[in-house]
C-alpha cells in the first residue's frame, strides 16, 4: 500500500492552487470544475477541491456534513486492507467495488473522523 494524495476541501480550489504555486514554487494544475493538484516533487500530491465538489462526491458514500480533508491510499489488495481497517475500528462508508474506469474503490471513516479513499492503482 502507498500514500497517493491528500485532498483538501476549500472555498476556492483554483485560488489555493495559485497560492501554492506562487508561495512555494510547486507546479499546480487546475483541471476545472473545482478541482486541481499540486506536484510535491515525489509520488504523492496535494489536491484541492471546492467544498461543493466534496459535498457532492462524499455525500454519495455517506460522509456527513462539510469534510475538510480526505486521504487517498492506493493498494493492490483493497478488499483485504478494507477488512483490516474495519476490524481496527474504521467505519465502512462504501464497501470495495469495481468502478467503470477500472479501479476497485472504497471509503472509510477513521475513528478520528478523517475520510479515507482506499482504492487500487489507476488503470488496474
Amino acid at each position: 500500500m502507498k500514500f497517493a494524495k491528500t485532498i483538501v476541501y476549500v472555498e476556492d480550489a483554483e485560488a489555493s492552487l495559485k497560492f501554492f504555486e506562487q508561495a512555494f514554487g510547486f507546479k499546480a494544475t487546475y483541471y476545472g470544475n473545482g478541482y486541481g493538484e499540486v506536484e510535491t516533487g515525489g509520488d504523492s500530491k496535494i489536491s484541492f477541491a471546492d467544498y461543493a465538489v466534496g459535498q457532492s462526491h462524499l455525500s454519495e458514500v455517506g460522509a456527513p456534513g462539510r469534510v475538510g480533508i480526505e486521504l487517498s491510499l492506493v493498494s493492490e489488495t483493497v478488499e483485504e486492507d478494507f477488512k483490516r481497517a474495519v476490524a481496527a475500528g474504521a467505519e465502512a462508508l462504501k464497501e470495495p467495488e469495481q468502478t467503470p474506469w477500472g479501479q476497485v474503490s472504497s471509503y472509510l471513516r477513521l475513528p478520528d473522523g478523517i475520510v479515507v479513499d482506499l482504492a487500487s492503482p489507476p488503470g488496474n
